[in-house]
């Protein structure tokens, strides 16, 4: 079985790595060589010199999976890859893409005759030892062309994956995803902020985050890791308080909008994490001036 890999970064490379111990040939092409080359030595990756030379690599019907950022850099990959691949082949698309890109994308290859899968991929950096969790869109028979990759990169053969409908939908569920992850987080953040607050009570937020962990109806696998993290630090003291958001949350909101249906913890999530990224700054100077304005308040300057 082969596949090619173009993108072998944290996820990419892990991917490939899990692909690799299960025997498939992965032939991997990454701007920098310096990826390629730890793969080739730890993996046995089949290393490709360029785009063309990895789909040269590949027997037809092709299979080549691009695992990079969304937006202009996966566009330019796949304008190149429909000048190099031929009819029958089929290009996945694992990037976080808006849904509505995968869609327009997936019409432009089918003129040539190209198949275009979109994969939603969770995991992150444990996908390599637990697998990933893989929301798949395509047409039927693109998907069971790359079903047997699917079921290897998952946790299982038989579950953590999903044939979600035709191109486009496996970015959607990945989307929405998203928009959930941003307010269980953000509910978690908050709940820990209130415990944190009540310093009279000199709470171990290490241990009432391990207490949730077993049979609370909180506990998930989020928990699981802000309880490894206050066990090891419950100040916090040394991480900036800025929070980055990707663009799904965006997409997200924006859906909701479109649709008119009320996602408000999710919107309310992603406008805090603008707030940390000092996107409210602004406004709270305003906020200061007003208070001062019509009440006399004082007014930090720094």
């Amino acid at each position: 079985m082969q596949l090619g890999m173009i993108g072998l970064g944290k996820m990419g490379g892990n991917m490939a790595r899990r692909l690799r111990a299960a025997g498939v040939d992965v032939v991997g092409y990454n701007m920098d060589t310096r990826a390629t080359d730890t793969l080739v030595s730890e993996a046995g990756l089949n290393a490709a010199a360029s785009v063309r030379d990895l789909v040269s690599k590949l027997d037809a019907p092709r299979r080549v999976w691009l695992m990079l950022p969304a937006g202009s850099v996966t566009e330019g990959y796949v304008t190149q890859l429909a000048a190099c691949l031929d009819a029958g082949d089929v290009l996945i698309d694992g990037a976080n893409s808006y849904y509505k890109d995968s869609m327009r994308r997936a019409g432009l290859l089918a003129d040539s005759g190209i198949h275009f899968v979109d994969a939603g991929v969770s995991g992150g950096v444990w996908g390599l030892e637990l697998g990933y969790s893989m929301m798949v869109g395509g047409d039927s028979s693109a998907f069971e062309m790359v079903r047997p990759i699917i079921e290897i990169l998952a946790p299982a053969k038989d579950r953590g994956w999903v044939h979600t409908g035709p191109a486009g939908s496996g970015h959607f569920v990945k989307m929405v995803h998203n928009g959930i992850e941003y307010g269980m987080m953000q509910a978690y953040a908050e709940g820990f902020a209130l415990m944190k607050g009540r310093a009279d009570f000199d709470l171990d937020l290490g241990e009432i985050a391990e207490c949730w962990r077993h049979g609370s109806v909180v506990r998930s696998w989020l928990l699981d890791l802000s309880a490894e993290v206050l066990a090891a630090d419950q100040d916090l003291s040394g991480v900036e308080p800025f929070v980055a958001d990707s663009g799904e949350g965006r997409w997200t909101a924006l859906e909701g909008i479109e649709q008119g249906i009320p996602t408000p913890v999710m919107s309310l999530a992603l406008m805090s994490r603008f707030a940390t990224q000092g996107q409210q700054d602004y406004s709270a100077r305003l906020l200061a001036m007003m208070r001062n304005a019509f009440g006399g308040h004082a007014v930090k300057t720094g």
